[in-house]
């Protein structure tokens, strides 16, 4: 995959994140998202798996707005957002993603595990994705093709490689909706 690829699913994932469409990303855009998987799936903020999900969230800001250097409580243009997310998820290849998302994609599956398993099954995966905007027909294409073993789960791994290898450009399976 090119790198036009790349920065068509990271400006993608950038105005996914603009929840207020002011051109900018801030802390309360990742809380946003973060709230939005916990109602899904009933879970509160307070709760260990709730607190777990938003300081995941929040962890993923801060690294960002450190590396963009806009301070905690500042905004991040789309550029901003380009430049860092290429130089830490892009560049930085397996390690610098599993650095920036690995927590957050590991405690999504936490919330998401609402059978207590270990795994994302494809009723989970598809209210994790409507979450974040994947409509349910493309959350189930979407979990078809990445269900490679047929067991009709996902296990962690599973899940942070289908990202990765999305964010990277090298799997089409779109994670992103709208």
């Amino acid at each position: 995959m090119t790198a036009s690829v790349q920065d068509s699913r990271l400006k993608r994932r950038f105005e996914l994140w603009d929840s207020n469409g002011d051109g900018t990303i801030d802390k309360s855009d990742y809380e946003t998202e973060a709230r939005r998987i916990l109602q899904a799936f009933g879970e509160q903020e307070n709760n260990p798996k709730g607190r777990a999900l938003m300081s995941a969230y929040l962890g993923m800001w801060d690294k960002l707005a450190t590396k963009a250097k806009v301070g905690p409580q500042g905004k991040i243009t789309m550029d901003q957002f380009l430049q860092v997310s290429e130089k830490e998820l892009v560049e930085g290849g397996d390690a610098g993603f599993d650095r920036n998302l690995r927590p957050t994609i590991e405690a999504i599956v936490d919330i998401c595990d609402t059978d207590g398993d270990g795994e994302v099954n494809q009723q989970e995966f598809k209210r994790w994705m409507q979450a974040v905007g994947v409509d349910a027909m493309q959350a189930d294409n979407a979990f078809a093709q990445l269900d490679t073993n047929g067991s009709g789960a996902l296990s962690v791994e599973e899940l942070v490689d289908a990202v990765r290898a999305y964010h990277q450009g090298t799997s089409d399976i779109n994670l992103l909706g709208r």
